[in-house]
């Protein structure tokens, strides 16, 4: 988890909710994503090198090469779009993106599933105006050069950052559920040192989260 979330945003929203100037949102006119699947483009705010706010598109996923356990040779890379909290000081892929390149990923909503045959999706939201209020994952991203899918690219790629689950999310996945930051936090997740920034990895609490709508398919 989480392998599927929304964010319905227009870029002026994402602006105001992240408090960045229109110069440095480099979105263009981004339509609406109902549905964000690993690999797909994932809009982010992030640091620029001058240390100030941007919106970035980016490939939801940091690259993992492959090798063939047949052939030995390269495969297609695989894409790590969740990094568990557990992990994230100890494990060469993400320690040097959350010491240096945090980021906030923009969502409306994330999906869980549960059961096979048919499954359960749980779409959830957090309590707030509007049918779908604005919020933030707690991201880190890093950049990536290489082949990929046959030809050479070159890609900003993000990650979503994952904790233990609170009371109502564990009731569809028990293991696992994104991070998301309070507004007040926006900033210290983006700047602070890596032990202030480690502090922000809750759980969000349940009574601030709404249970949006269930499908099964």
């Amino acid at each position: 988890m989480c392998n599927l979330y929304a964010n319905t945003m227009p870029p002026a929203a994402m602006r105001q909710l992240f408090d960045v100037e229109p110069g440095r949102d480099q979105l263009g006119n981004a339509e609406p994503l109902p549905a964000i699947f690993p690999k797909g483009a994932a809009p982010i705010a992030a640091l620029g090198d001058d240390g100030e706010r941007e919106l970035l598109n980016t490939h939801w996923g940091f690259v993992l090469p492959q090798v063939s356990k047949k052939t030995g040779k390269p495969i297609q890379p695989k894409a790590v779009n969740n990094a568990r909290d557990d992990k994230l000081r100890t494990s060469s892929f993400w320690k040097s993106s959350f010491a240096e390149r945090r980021c906030l990923v923009p969502a409306t909503s994330f999906c869980e599933t549960k059961g096979r045959n048919p499954a359960t999706y749980v779409w959830f939201g957090v309590e707030g105006e509007g049918e779908r209020p604005p919020f933030a994952f707690a991201g880190i991203w890093r950049g990536f050069k290489g082949n990929y899918g046959g030809e050479l690219r070159e890609l900003v790629t993000s990650s979503i950052m994952t904790t233990t689950p609170n009371e109502l999310v564990r009731e569809t996945h028990p293991d696992r559920m994104p991070v998301i930051l309070e507004p007040d936090d926006y900033e210290a997740w983006l700047t602070a040192e890596p032990e202030d920034a480690f502090a922000l990895i809750r759980p969000y609490p349940a009574e601030k989260w709404s249970s949006t709508r269930v499908a099964r398919v």
